[in-house]
């Protein structure tokens, strides 16, 4: 079954260019022209995935992306036409998977929508085989199989390249990994991505375990990367 992608941004020319680039892929897609739009879209079919326009009006992507993950964890990848660091790190703090810039080139960004999906639901009879195993450390749980988190009871939700980046911790509970190691987890791809990013989602990870009384959930091993905590163990 092909994927299907809801594509938001206020520009008609790039909501066709996405959309042309997608479905010449083999998706399906769909596109909106502001954020409440998308709310709406989101609701009446849930998607696979989220192109998602940060500088909308009215609505800002953010905001939209926030509304979001209060019920949701569809994938989110970020367009925004500022190339500022500081947008990028906020943009993957509220939620989202990925992060393009405008202008870009559309077959990064299928690359890009490809790399999310794989790690959302995996299609590889090999890849499906590794996820009917449950991966536990003190009191966090993840269930590959059902994309299922939880600490204590408590349920998590976690974004796909997150739980990969957790998921990857897990399998490896007594090793230091360093970002290059933790950006493979996630990513699985040639894509590059700044070590910012990848710090960007340690916060939010460890933020969200925080939230449910996972204090020790990611120690940083100065100089080298990082470790997985006792985890209320």
């Amino acid at each position: 079954m092909p994927h299907n992608i809801l594509v938001a941004d206020d520009d008609p020319h790039i909501r066709e260019i996405i959309c042309f680039a997608l479905e010449k892929a083999g998706m399906k897609t769909a596109a909106v022209a502001d954020g409440a739009a998308a709310l709406l879209a989101v609701e009446r079919r849930a998607p696979d995935l989220i192109v998602l326009d940060i500088g909308m009006p009215e609505m800002d992507g953010l905001e939209v992306c926030r509304r979001l993950r209060q019920r949701s964890d569809v994938p989110v990848l970020f367009l925004s036409a500022r190339d500022e660091e500081i947008d990028r790190i906020l943009g993957l703090e509220m939620g989202g998977d990925d992060y393009v810039t405008k202008p870009f080139s559309p077959r990064e960004l299928v690359a890009r929508v490809n790399v999310i999906l794989r790690r959302a639901r995996p299609a590889a009879a090999v890849e499906e085989e590794a996820n009917d195993r449950q991966f536990a450390h003190g009191k966090l749980v993840l269930v590959p199989a059902s994309h299922a988190a939880s600490f204590d009871g408590k349920p998590l939700l976690f974004t796909a390249i997150e739980f990969a980046i957790i998921k990857g911790f897990l399998a490896r509970p007594l090793h230091v990994l360093g970002r290059d190691a933790v950006m493979a987890n996630a990513y699985q791809s040639n894509i590059h991505v700044s070590e910012r990013t990848v710090d960007s989602h340690i916060r939010n990870i460890r933020a969200k375990l925080a939230a449910v009384g996972c204090l020790d959930a990611i120690a940083t091993v100065h100089g080298v990367g990082f470790r997985l905590g006792r985890c209320g163990g």
